[in-house]
């Protein structure tokens, strides 16, 4: 009897096991089934959704403001936006929630809304026109101010709002520094980037290519020496005098062009010279050439035939070595060295056209540091491109002039081997933007 009292003991225990599975193994196939075929709708967000089910309808509304003020929208607008953060709100059951925070990321169309925990929370989106610059005044008033004092190490920083103000020979100049997405710039059918609004107001722009790709090839109009011969002092120049002469006056005079020169301007002539009445004509270039045959200071000695010669941009940016001494300077030594145009107030009125490089200071004060590589400021191409900066001058085959390295770094190279070139303008104070806010994706747009 005990047997059987066990054997139907254990039968039943079996049984309600079996139940229990079979219960739980429906409910999971009712939960499955019900999840897949729940219905499920869209909110169009331009180049995305945002997936609700039945249930939670309506859970963001959108407003554009327009010349009727708010009005309520499917989409998102594309660009020319943005969230106007203090008007938009969550509320849980028709309660505004001041806790729940919004963010929209207009490039990547993503929506942020941080915590969503209870069901029924309605979102309210005011996007508004942004406000962009139509002018260099509106442009910097736009931005944060902000100065730099420590030239030796690298700036990476997304400077996203900011520029950055030192002192040149006009004025105040202010420049974009570190990552900046917002110093791009569309002008005669190339994108360029903002280096800096000069002291007198022009805008000196860089070359980007035809594309707001930032590295690579593109970004430069090909390569080429600075000069094809290095045995002479004279050759250090942007224009150049009479090689083996005894005098400084007579070995820097600026007479002839260097190659680096006659591409820059036979470019100029085929792609900018119709859009000549937007390009400022009294801004310069800087080719400091002033000599010294001491490598710490700058003493106006050398510069002739092949003395060992450190001209004044090595001494800021190198010193022996030393990139904690480094000490950029917007300024120019001397007029002789400022290559400006034949109608300007300034310099020495020998350029054909108003074009040149960018300077080896300028690429400090963006954030390059002499053989520290940085691939994260937004004047690294990935290339090897020219500076109009001449570093020194050893032997008689060793002419150095400066370079941007192609993993970011303030380098020095061989005048006679061939570098990238991106050509530098400048445009007029008065230049108009008809569009954009200096991203990649909406460049500030010349009017032309």
């Amino acid at each position: 009897m005990k047997i059987e009292t066990l054997k139907k003991s254990h039968l039943k225990r079996n049984i309600i096991i079996g139940v229990v599975v079979v219960a739980i193994i429906s409910a999971v196939i009712l939960n499955f089934t019900r999840a897949k075929y729940r219905v499920t709708e869209s909110i169009p967000l331009v180049n995305g959704t945002i997936n609700y089910s039945s249930g939670d309808l309506n859970m963001v509304a959108i407003y554009v403001n327009g010349d009727d003020g708010y009005t309520k929208s499917d989409t998102i607008p594309e660009s020319g936006y943005e969230l106007n953060e203090e008007e938009s709100y969550c509320a849980v059951d028709g309660n505004r929630d001041d806790n729940i925070s919004l963010s929209y990321d207009v490039d990547t169309k993503s929506l942020s809304v941080t915590p969503i925990t209870t069901r029924g929370t309605k979102c309210y989106l005011y996007f508004d026109e942004k406000s962009t610059p139509k002018n260099v005044q509106e442009l910097i008033a736009s931005k944060n101010l902000a100065t730099r004092t420590n030239f030796s190490t690298i700036l990476t920083t997304d400077t996203t709002g900011t520029i950055y103000q030192a002192e040149d020979d006009d004025g105040t100049t202010y420049y974009f520094a570190g990552n900046p997405p917002d110093n791009w710039i569309y002008f005669a059918d190339f994108y360029w980037r903002i280096i800096r609004i000069n002291g007198d107001g022009s805008i000196r722009i860089i070359y980007n290519g035809t594309s707001n790709t930032t590295t690579g090839e593109e970004t430069q109009i090909g390569t080429i020496a600075f000069n094809i011969n290095n045995n002479d002092n004279a050759y250090m120049g942007y224009m150049y005098g009479t090689p083996r002469s005894d005098t400084y006056e007579a070995t820097h005079i600026n007479t002839n062009d260097s190659t680096v020169k006659e591409m820059l301007d036979n470019w100029y002539n085929s792609n900018l010279l119709k859009y000549a009445s937007y390009i400022d004509s009294d801004a310069g270039f800087c080719n400091d050439r002033y000599p010294s045959t001491n490598f710490l200071v700058s003493n106006g000695l050398g510069g002739t035939e092949a003395i060992e010669t450190y001209y004044g941009a090595y001494i800021r940016m190198y010193a022996g070595d030393n990139v904690s001494n480094a000490n950029p300077s917007f300024k120019c030594h001397n007029s002789v060295d400022l290559f400006t145009i034949s109608n300007s107030s300034k310099g020495n009125h020998e350029l054909t056209y108003p074009i040149g490089l960018i300077t080896v200071d300028e690429i400090s004060y963006a954030g390059g540091v002499y053989n520290i590589a940085n691939s994260t400021y937004y004047l690294d191409t990935g290339e090897f491109y020219r500076t109009i900066s001449p570093a020194y001058f050893e032997d008689e085959n060793r002419a150095f002039v400066f370079i941007m390295g192609n993993n970011g770094a303030i380098r020095m190279n061989w005048l006679d081997e061939e570098r990238g070139v991106r050509p530098v303008i400048n445009l007029k104070a008065d230049t108009i933007f008809s569009s954009g806010d200096g991203t990649a994706s909406n460049p500030y747009v010349v009017a032309t």
